[in-house]
């Protein structure tokens, strides 16, 4: 399962793939579309994905997809 997240630390957003940071202090629109960009790649590729958004509140909202 491929698995992406976009969070806020120190004001900066960062984009995450499998816990690890691949792309820092991203506004968080740009941080979204680069992750929403991989998973729907993943997708393409058949593989499952889950993406985790961090909301301005701090809240997270969480999407799985099973690919194929």
């Amino acid at each position: 399962m491929r698995q992406y997240a976009v969070t806020q630390k120190d004001g900066e957003w960062t984009v995450f793939e499998g816990g690890k940071p691949i792309k820092q202090g991203l506004s968080r629109s740009a941080a979204v579309r680069m992750a929403e960009e991989l998973a729907f790649e993943a997708e393409e590729r058949g593989e499952p994905v889950e993406l985790v958004i961090q909301e301005y509140s701090g809240e997270l909202k969480e999407r799985r997809s099973f690919g194929g």
